[in-house]
């Protein structure tokens, strides 16, 4: 959805359960206006800085959280250490290209998990994230 209106951008907030704030359409902006990615707090960060947007990035880390929890993101820890947003909320999985730090969408359907285990009582799977993780050859 390449170039989202300003309305579009307050109505998705506004869906979602967020105040629309400058800062968070300015985040949602830069977010969403480019379709499907992933992208790391820090690479916001950087995006926001070089559009003129002047935020601190542990606004943009908790923007990106509040994201997160009204649905609007996924959460991907890799190796503990680094978390990646994707806009892309569907069922889906990852690939891993450890040398550049980067992800590719693997569609839904590709991987299958057999012998998921039953969840506790009063608790349900929401999904299940499959990192492959890729080196050259």
């Amino acid at each position: 959805m390449p170039g989202l209106s300003p309305q579009l951008i307050t109505s998705r907030l506004r869906k979602a359960g967020l105040r629309p704030t400058r800062q968070r359409c300015a985040l949602a902006a830069l977010l969403f206006g480019q379709g499907d990615r992933h992208v790391s707090a820090e690479a916001l960060h950087e995006e926001a800085s070089a559009a003129g947007v002047r935020v601190s990035l542990a606004t943009i880390y908790n923007t990106l959280h509040q994201f997160q929890q009204a649905g609007l993101l996924r959460e991907l820890a890799i190796d503990g250490q680094r978390s990646y947003f994707d806009t892309n909320t569907s069922n889906h999985n990852h690939f891993y290209i450890e040398t550049q730090g980067r992800l590719i969408d693997i569609p839904g359907h590709a991987v299958r998990v057999d012998g998921v285990p039953l969840p506790p009582e009063g608790m349900r799977i929401s999904h299940i994230d499959v990192v492959v993780r890729l080196v050259k050859a």
